[in-house]
């Protein structure tokens, strides 16, 4: 990685909420937006909101919009045009795509999903299986929180067709390792699926790298407006019957999972949203997250219990942690009264919560590109004062 300075400065001028008191560190439940994702959105409803198909000029536009979106979205996951969809969100997305996928599933049928994931990429597999028979195994994870692959290899049988994992974890932060998990997934014979939700904002998705089937992630984790988005391979979407109205085409294949009239304005943010991004660069916002993640847990009071992996290594910016003789509730509540927005509880990732043995869950503090150093030295401050 070159190391790429990034002006934080200048990158916290294009964020109108942040000229708030508050410190944010709130990212991992939805990321602030820039004014250029503001005024999209804004200008679509003013000069260009209609529905698509029509021959007037507010439609045509709307077409323009359409097809900038699956365009821009197709540049940030490294697939077709027609190979994406988008919905409300990524939990809509995904209870869409597993039902059609559910029409091709036997009774008997194994799913693995693991237990680093997000309850989207877990209950839809749950609600199948009760739909359909089929068998849902939980892949366990090691101490430090990593990914157990012997167990993965374990679990998979002749009988899987689908292993479902996060690319980060949006709990712990641990980063899997997504094409040694998809390589392990085909060598079954089973699809590789995985949510992105929470390492869009960290860092590049490419799915002909990763070597997924079938990949989902959410633009308002990456400063964009709330919506989901969905990767899926051309041959897989084209194979599926989808949960359409009559009327509504099946071509091109991504179009076939878009349900009913979608939010054109924010498709316009999701554009302004990826632009963002790449004004800024990987190179410069990875390497910018590392140095606040290295100076949190370097800085890290003796009270506070980190859940996790301790170094930047194999993880995102992302910290799960407990402040001695204090509930996490209380600790969120204490913080947020001197300023600083951070999250607790189980932020739905049930699994691993009840893999640590922490039925309130953990305080959760996440750092993004448009963190600074000071914000995370008042941060660490304030946990050894508590």
């Amino acid at each position: 990685m070159s190391a790429v300075a990034l002006d934080v400065a200048a990158v916290r001028a294009r964020f109108p909420a942040l000229r708030q008191p508050l410190v944010f560190f709130d990212g991992p439940g939805g990321t602030h937006v820039p004014d250029s994702v503001i005024e999209a959105i804004a200008g679509y409803l003013r000069d260009s909101n209609a529905n698509s198909g029509g021959d007037f000029e507010t439609s045509r536009r709307t077409d323009v919009v359409i097809e900038s979106a699956r365009e821009t979205a197709a540049r940030f996951l490294g697939c077709g045009a027609d190979e994406v969809a988008f919905g409300p969100s990524m939990t809509n997305l995904n209870f869409a795509l597993t039902r059609a996928l559910g029409r091709e599933l036997q009774p008997g049928d194994e799913i693995l999903t693991t237990k680093l994931d997000h309850d989207a990429n877990v209950s839809p597999w749950l609600e199948l299986a009760r739909d359909r028979d089929l068998v849902v195994h939980l892949v366990d994870v090691h101490d430090d929180c990593t990914l157990d692959l012997d167990d993965l290899q374990r679990l998979l049988s002749e009988r899987t067709r689908v292993v479902a994992f996060p690319v980060a974890s949006n709990g712990i932060g641990t980063l899997n390792d997504a094409r040694r998990i998809a390589d392990l997934a085909h060598e079954a014979g089973a699809l590789a699926w995985a949510d992105a939700v929470h390492y869009a904002p960290h860092g590049p998705i490419d799915v002909a790298v990763f070597g997924v089937d079938v990949l989902l992630c959410s633009p308002y984790k990456f400063f964009g407006p709330h919506q989901g988005l969905a990767f899926g391979r051309r041959e897989l979407l084209g194979s599926w019957r989808p949960y359409k109205v009559r009327p509504a085409p099946l071509e091109p294949v991504g179009h076939r999972f878009d349900t009913g009239t979608m939010q054109h304005e924010l498709l316009a943010g999701f554009v302004a949203a990826v632009e963002h991004v790449e004004s800024l660069g990987w190179d410069a916002i990875r390497a910018h997250e590392r140095s606040l993640g290295e100076r949190f847990l370097g800085g890290l009071p003796s009270g506070v219990t980190l859940y996790g992996l301790p170094t930047m290594e194999g993880r995102v910016p992302t910290f799960a942690f407990n402040v001695a003789g204090r509930a996490p509730a209380e600790v969120s509540a204490r913080l947020a009264e001197r300023g600083f927005a951070v999250w607790h509880g189980n932020y739905y990732a049930v699994e691993i919560m009840e893999r640590l043995g922490l039925p309130d869950g953990a305080v959760r503090a996440g750092f993004v590109h448009y963190n600074t150093p000071e914000e995370v030295d008042r941060l660490l401050e304030e946990l050894a004062s508590l």
